[in-house]
């Protein structure tokens, strides 16, 4: 297929892998400094922890989907709005097509699932290291017009357009407040907006709510 072309990565690589299973990133974590020369990988269990952890900018994140607390695709915006040249590789153990799909549309350049060999995620990276295109996004303005929210997205918006704060949207949705944090953080970066009442406006502007 036809794809705007990425920049080619500079040395040395810089990788963040986010995974809950620590087996799993070790492994990976292995396959890929094998595979590749001058590159750095750094590692995190979650979304949440990149709050309390020192992290350098990094060049790709491959992203699980399935996190506890904040899941891959509500994390995306935040990530592309805290790195904005950084390409984001979604890793999931559920490769339906819905779930492909859905994974791209929210901005991930690609997707690999774990059912996969560590080799088919080495050459995704090198490809992506290389400049060479994975995926072309729709240029579709209705798409641009209708921010792309995620189930949780739209019931944290709902409360958030009620006017509760992060500690009683979580008591309502059963979350802890740092997961709120970051769901509030995604919508503004999905709205493209800096604050709460900038985001309850623009929601109500592009009929998100009513």
């Amino acid at each position: 297929m036809s794809s705007v072309p990425l920049e080619t990565l500079p040395l040395p690589l810089k990788i963040l892998l986010i995974d809950d299973h620590p087996l799993f990133r070790c492994g990976l974590r292995m396959a890929l400094a094998n595979a590749l020369e001058s590159v750095e990988i750094f590692e995190r269990n979650s979304l949440e922890e990149l709050t309390h952890l020192s992290t350098p900018a990094p060049d790709i994140v491959l992203l699980d989907i399935q996190l506890q607390g904040l899941n891959g695709l509500d994390g995306i915006a935040v990530l592309k709005r805290r790195w904005p040249r950084v390409v984001i590789v979604v890793l999931s153990a559920d490769d339906a097509p819905k779930t492909v799909q859905r994974a791209l549309d929210f901005g991930a350049a690609g997707f690999v699932a774990k059912a996969d060999n560590a080799r088919s995620i080495v050459a995704m990276v090198q490809r992506i290291r290389a400049g060479v295109p994975v995926w072309d996004p729709p240029a579709d303005a209705a798409a641009e017009r209708h921010p792309r929210l995620t189930p949780r997205q739209c019931e944290v918006l709902d409360l958030l357009c009620h006017g509760l704060s992060n500690k009683l949207i979580g008591k309502r949705l059963n979350l802890s407040e740092n997961t709120v944090r970051w769901h509030v953080q995604a919508l503004l970066a999905a709205l493209q907006v800096a604050s709460r009442s900038e985001a309850v406006f623009a929601a109500r502007r592009v009929g998100l709510i009513h």
